[in-house]
């Protein structure tokens, strides 16, 4: 039954209950409250009753008259209905009344006890008498009309009691309970009209979504956003991440991210993405990893901080896919050009031998060099498969574009730096020839004879500006035209590398007259 109510019906029953329950107890507290204020201040002009009347001259001399309740009765009387009580009884040691507001009960014992105000005390409390239930004090009557509290010795020949039905009280107390309840009974439908409209603002903020609807939706949210291949990121006003998902995690690679600030846990380019906004998305670099980053901006139309969402594609397979494509196209143009090469070779040997010129087409056929136009030389033998048919790519792509490639290789370099170096080498290469012009030089040195591998890339281009060699292996960066936006990576992910492994990128002039791009990767069993 409890699930079959709406939110806002159980809101504002849960509510209404609340403020009936603080109401009903408020109410009690001030009830018992209002009722011990009552009996503090009839207490109090009990007590300043009785003191009068026990020093009263006319009291304490009456004791020695042989009938004192003659003079005594009439002035208990008088001060019984000027201060508005039940009765007033003055006693003397052995209890005889010498007053009572029935006066056929003077010379009786009292009821209760009177041995209290007889030892020196005043006393206070609810007895029952011979008028009923009573709220009253016992004041003690000295012979001297004293109180006692400055001679501990004086005689004490009698007492006094005045006293109150407890009926009076509680109907001094029901008098005044109307207006109580009337506040606290106002109260109450206030309460229960504030709980309404609160019940409905929570309503209209959920958008009147119920429970099991609010826990469904956040299902589905986690289930997606952690299911997502592509890496979101939600930062608040304030820069702090408020969620990140598996993917986003694993593109940053900084552990958890949700509660962290975002200038601490995401790179400078990234970062800008995600304050500046971009929704058609920029190539960045997150780590090593080319990513496509999109975000909504921290301000909105107004400049105001409202928080950001970045979205993180990894492209590092689609980059690497197109590398490979590049790579197998420029292999099929350095193919393409060798078999044209070696058509035109065999067109000259045949016409030498038709023509007889046998020691001619023995001698063309020494001067042709062994390999065809993909040979690295003897140099590379020890570069490994991989590298030797990235160079080999390089070569064909080279001549292609009339620039001398001379390739420089010394030792062999570790398996486990293979993969870096390739990337390191692609990456150099490639800018290298985008720098060229036709007739131009370009020489790649390897040199994995010490401890560290050393890759220098020289080239005759245009070089790099002195004012660019301290910011152009900064992502976003480049020489080449700025207005493209996936400019400015593949520098970037060199010194990247080279960090990395321990070593450095440099850049500076190049003795064949261009740049000269300097790359160190220490062996991994020699990074500290």
């Amino acid at each position: 039954m409890v699930r079959a109510l709406s939110l806002r019906l159980q809101l504002l029953l849960l509510q209404a209950l609340i403020v009936c329950v603080v109401t009903l107890g408020a109410g009690l507290v001030a009830v018992w409250i209002q009722e011990s204020a009552i009996r503090d201040s009839y207490r109090e002009r009990m007590v300043g009753v009785a003191l009068s009347i026990a020093r009263l001259p006319v009291i304490v001399e009456a004791f020695d008259d042989p009938d004192p309740s003659a003079a005594i009765q009439p002035v208990a009387e008088v001060i019984r209905e000027a201060s508005s009580l039940t009765y007033v009884v003055v006693t003397d040691v052995d209890g005889i009344r010498f007053s009572h507001p029935h006066p056929d009960r003077i010379g009786e014992s009292v009821s209760t006890d009177p041995s209290i105000p007889l030892s020196g005390q005043v006393w206070s409390g609810t007895e029952t008498g011979t008028l009923g239930e009573s709220y009253r004090v016992k004041v003690p009557v000295y012979a001297d009309g004293d109180t006692g509290e400055d001679d501990a010795g004086a005689e004490i020949i009698g007492s006094v009691s005045v006293g109150v039905l407890e009926s009076e009280l509680a109907a001094d107390l029901q008098s005044r309970l109307p207006g109580l309840l009337l506040a606290f009974g106002g109260a109450a439908v206030a309460g229960v009209f504030g709980a309404a409209w609160v019940a409905a603002l929570i309503r209209r903020r959920i958008f009147g979504l119920e429970p099991d609807e609010i826990a469904e939706m956040v299902g589905e949210r986690e289930t997606m956003l952690h299911r997502l291949s592509e890496g979101v990121i939600r930062v608040d006003h304030r820069g702090i991440v408020t969620s990140a998902n598996d993917a986003a995690e694993r593109i940053i690679d900084r552990g958890a991210l949700r509660g962290r600030r975002a200038d601490e846990t995401l790179d400078g380019p990234l970062l800008q993405v995600m304050e500046d906004g971009e929704p058609e998305g920029r190539l960045v670099l997150a780590g090593e990893r080319p990513v496509i980053a999109r975000s909504t901006g921290l301000r909105d139309d107004r400049g105001r901080l409202v928080g950001a969402t970045l979205l993180l594609r990894d492209h590092s397979e689609l980059h690497e896919a197109l590398r490979q494509m590049d790579g197998q196209q420029s292999l099929t143009e350095g193919l393409r050009a060798q078999a044209h090469e070696f058509a035109n070779s065999l067109h000259v040997v045949s016409g030498l031998l038709e023509l007889g010129a046998y020691d001619d087409a023995r001698e063309f056929i020494a001067r042709v060099r062994p390999g065809g136009s993909l040979d690295l030389g003897p140099d590379a033998a020890g570069l490994g498969s991989e590298l030797t048919a990235l160079l080999s790519v390089k070569l064909a792509r080279s001549r292609e574009l009339d620039v001398a490639l001379e390739i420089i290789a010394d030792g062999t370099p570790p398996a486990e730096a293979v993969g870096d170096i390739v990337t390191v080498v692609g990456n150099l290469v490639d800018n290298a020839l985008e720098a060229c012009r036709p007739g131009d030089r370009l020489r790649v040195t390897v040199d994995a004879t010490a401890p560290a591998v050393r890759i220098v890339v020289d080239d005759s281009g245009a070089g790099v500006p002195d004012s660019l060699h301290d910011r152009v292996f900064d992502e976003g960066i480049s020489t080449k035209d700025a207005r493209h936006r996936a400019r400015g990576i593949g520098l970037a992910l060199v010194r990247r590398v080279a960090r990395r492994r321990g070593g450095e990128a440099r850049v500076s002039r190049s003795p064949l007259g261009g740049a000269r791009f300097e790359v160190v990767l220490p062996e991994p069993e020699r990074v500290s």
